[in-house]
């Protein structure tokens, strides 16, 4: 039997973000009929009496741990006890409490960013801790390591199907397009359409443009998590990535180009580049039969008319 059956109770911890709503939706395209969600208004996920009394009353036998707090380069600097501290209540209320109450399988959700700054390219699984980390995101990487290593504990410890998944970077509807806090690829979409709106000439762009990064459409990781919740349970967390990489220059022309933005792309090497090149091995889950649909450019496309339509 299939630890997820179409009338199990499934609960989505996040549903209304860039990785949780998507995984929403595809268990929504698949037939799964009870799907558990809660709003951040309806239950506060730090509250760890909170988590106790939804998982008593709710009773999911299935969890997606997509809750997290997440921001960019800059949020990630200038909020480190932000985003260690509640990323860390977040997920520990939602492991430990998956355990009292008795749930069939979990998945944790993590990020590429757990990996050391000069890992070996591609990131292998084993690279976990072998070096430190990127000093600008150390924070949530922290946090994220610690998720990890609290799913592989409780099931040493208690026997739980707990498994782990590390997404590399993640771009879709649904997105935080925020100037300060977003990402690299929404903070673009959304500087490139004001720039077009404004007929400015010029774009500022962090860094030096050269730093490599791998992208992966969100419903491409909502199809590989509920691949993964049916056919994988091994206490080694697994990479999902698409095994392309680009580098910001280009995907900056690209953004601007889908836009439609006409003016010069400025570079201002004074800010960080972040990590020189971020590459996940995926090898582990192509081998489960699994492989990213979703064409590069045209994920790009949907997520800026997304961004349009929410009137952004």
């Amino acid at each position: 039997m299939k630890p997820m059956e179409v009338h199990s109770r499934i609960f989505v911890a996040g549903h209304r973000g860039l990785a949780g709503s998507a995984i929403h939706r595809e268990l929504e395209r698949q037939g799964f009929s009870q799907i558990l969600v809660r709003t951040r208004q309806e239950l506060d996920l730090s509250d760890t009496r909170a988590v106790d009394a939804f998982y008593a009353e709710a009773r999911p036998e299935i969890v997606f741990i997509a809750a997290a707090k997440v921001g960019g380069i800059y949020a990630n600097d200038t909020q480190p006890a932000d985003f260690l501290h509640q990323n860390l209540q977040i997920q520990g209320n939602l492991i430990n409490g998956a355990w009292k109450a008795g749930v069939r399988k979990l998945l944790f959700l993590g990020s590429s960013c757990i990996y050391p700054k000069q890992a070996p390219q591609p990131m292998k699984e084993e690279h976990l801790l072998t070096g430190s980390l990127e000093p600008t995101n150390q924070w949530y990487a922290v946090a994220k390591i610690a998720g990890i290593k609290l799913c592989q504990a409780f099931r040493r410890q208690h026997g739980c199907d707990f498994i782990s998944v590390m997404p590399t970077n993640l771009y879709g509807p649904g997105d935080n397009y925020d100037p300060k806090n977003s990402h690299v690829l929404p903070a673009l979409i959304r500087r490139f359409h004001e720039a077009k709106l404004s007929q400015a000439p010029t774009v500022h762009c962090w860094g030096t443009g050269s730093p490599l990064r791998e992208f992966l459409y969100s419903d491409d990781l909502a199809r590989a998590s509920v691949h993964l919740m049916q056919n994988y349970s091994q206490e080694e967390f697994i990479n999902v990535g698409t095994g392309r990489e680009i580098s910001i220059r280009q995907l900056s022309e690209t953004v601007a180009r889908i836009v439609g933005y006409a003016g010069t792309i400025a570079w201002d090497p004074s800010k960080p580049d972040g990590s020189p090149r971020k590459l996940m091995d995926s090898s582990r889950l192509f081998a489960l039969g699994w492989q990213p649909q979703v064409d590069f450019e045209e994920g790009i496309h949907i997520a800026h008319q997304d961004f349009i339509k929410r009137g952004l």
